[in-house]
C-alpha cells in the first residue's frame, strides 16, 4: 500500500459515512467522498468536515463516473456504504434497490479491478442478510435467508465481493453489521423515529407514536463503534469477513421503554400500534456473534444499549428544544 492514505467513501452523507470520514481524518487519511450530481442528499452529516474533506461526482449506477473517481483520486482504501438502505423502501423500489445495493457493488469492484487492484476494498454487507435467522446468535458462517428486497441485494453485494476475492486476488472483504444507530440515524428509521417521537412528547410538540411490529429483536450498537471496525479489517495481512455486533439483543419495545424512561413517562400513555407500519415479512431476531472482530481484529464495543438510547435522547431533545427555542421565549417573554 501506498505511504499516503487516501480513503475514497460512497455514501459519505449517511450516518456511517460522516462518522468513518471522522475517523479516518482523526488517522491521518486524506478522505475523498463520492456525492451524487442529482441527488437530493443533503450533506447536513459532513457540515463539520466539508473543509476537511474533498467531494467527488460518481453514481453506483454509473460505471464510467466510478472509473473517473478512481483515476481521480488514486485511493489506497475504498469503502462502499452507498445503498437504499431503508428496508421498507426496498418493497416499494425493488428494482432501484437492486441496482444500487446489489449490481452498485459489482460496478466498483469492477472499476477497481481495472484501474489499481491494489486498492483494499470495503462492502457494508449487513445482518438483514440472514433474515429468517438459521441459527442464534449468527455467524460469518450462518445460511443467508434474507426476508427483503434490501435483505437480498445485500447478498448479491455480499457474494460478488468474495467472488472478487477470489477470482482476481483483490484485498475486499465485508462487514456483516447488525444494527447500528446513532443521534445522525435518519429519521425513517425505528430508533430514530422512537427518541425523535419521545422527545416531541416531552416538549408537548406531539401526544402519541405510532409503530409497527414491537416485538422483533435486534442486536443494536453505536455507528461510531461499528466504522472503526471497518477501517480495522482493512489494516489485516488477510482479507477476511466480519461480523459485527454487540452480542446482546432488545425488542423495539425494550427500546421504546428504554426512551420513554430517560424522560419519566409511561409508553402505555403514548405509543399507538399501526398494522400499516408493519413489514410484509419480518425479520424476527437478529443477535451476531462477534467473536472473530474480538480475537482478529481486537474490535469491542464501547457503548451498550441504555448508553445508545440515553445518547439519541439527548441529542433529539437539544436538537428540538434548539428548533423550538425562538416560539418557547415568545409564549413565556416577561411582560414589559
Amino acid at each position: 500500500m501506498n505511504a499516503e492514505r487516501r480513503a475514497l467513501i460512497t455514501g459519505i452523507t449517511g450516518q456511517d459515512g460522516s462518522y468513518l470520514a471522522e475517523f479516518l481524518l482523526d488517522q491521518g487519511y486524506e478522505v475523498f467522498g463520492v456525492v451524487r450530481r442529482s441527488s437530493t442528499e443533503t450533506a447536513e452529516r459532513i457540515a463539520h468536515l466539508i473543509d476537511r474533506i474533498t467531494l467527488v461526482q460518481a453514481d453506483l449506477l454509473d460505471q464510467s463516473s466510478l472509473v473517473s473517481a478512481l483515476a481521480e483520486v488514486e485511493p489506497t482504501e475504498v469503502y462502499n456504504l452507498a445503498a437504499q438502505s431503508f428496508v421498507p423502501t426496498s418493497w416499494r423500489q425493488p428494482v432501484l434497490t437492486a441496482e444500487f445495493t446489489a449490481v452498485g457493488v459489482t460496478r466498483v469492484l469492477e472499476a477497481i479491478r481495472r484501474i489499481d487492484p491494489e486498492i483494499r476494498f470495503y462492502q457494508a454487507s449487513s445482518s438483514e442478510m440472514f433474515g429468517k435467522v438459521r441459527e442464534v446468535p449468527q455467524t460469518e458462517r450462518t445460511p443467508l435467508y434474507p426476508r427483503s428486497p434490501y435483505g437480498v441485494a445485500k447478498v448479491y453485494g455480499h457474494f460478488i465481493t468474495i467472488n472478487y476475492r477470489e477470482s482476481y486476488d483483490l484485498f475486499a472483504v465485508s462487514g456483516i453489521l447488525f444494527n447500528h444507530e446513532s443521534p445522525r440515524r435518519g429519521l425513517e428509521f425505528v430508533t430514530r423515529k422512537i427518541t425523535d417521537g419521545v422527545a416531541r412528547i416531552e416538549l408537548g410538540l406531539a401526544e402519541e407514536l405510532r409503530l409497527g411490529n414491537v416485538e422483533s429483536q435486534r442486536d443494536w450498537g453505536f455507528a461510531g463503534d461499528y466504522v472503526r471496525a471497518m477501517w480495522l479489517m482493512l489494516q489485516q495481512d488477510e482479507p477476511l469477513d466480519y461480523v459485527i455486533a454487540t452480542g446482546t439483543a432488545h425488542s423495539v419495545a425494550d427500546f421504546v421503554d428504554a426512551a420513554f424512561a430517560h424522560v419519566g413517562r409511561d409508553p402505555a400513555n403514548h405509543v399507538v400500534t399501526d398494522p400499516a407500519l408493519v413489514r410484509p415479512a419480518e425479520v424476527d431476531q437478529l443477535i451476531g456473534d462477534a467473536s472473530r472482530a474480538r480475537e482478529v481484529l481486537g474490535w469491542e464495543p464501547s457503548v451498550n444499549f441504555s448508553g445508545l438510547v440515553s445518547m439519541m435522547m439527548d441529542a433529539d431533545l437539544a436538537r428540538l428544544r434548539a428548533s423550538t427555542q425562538p416560539n418557547m421565549h415568545a409564549i413565556v417573554a416577561p411582560a414589559t
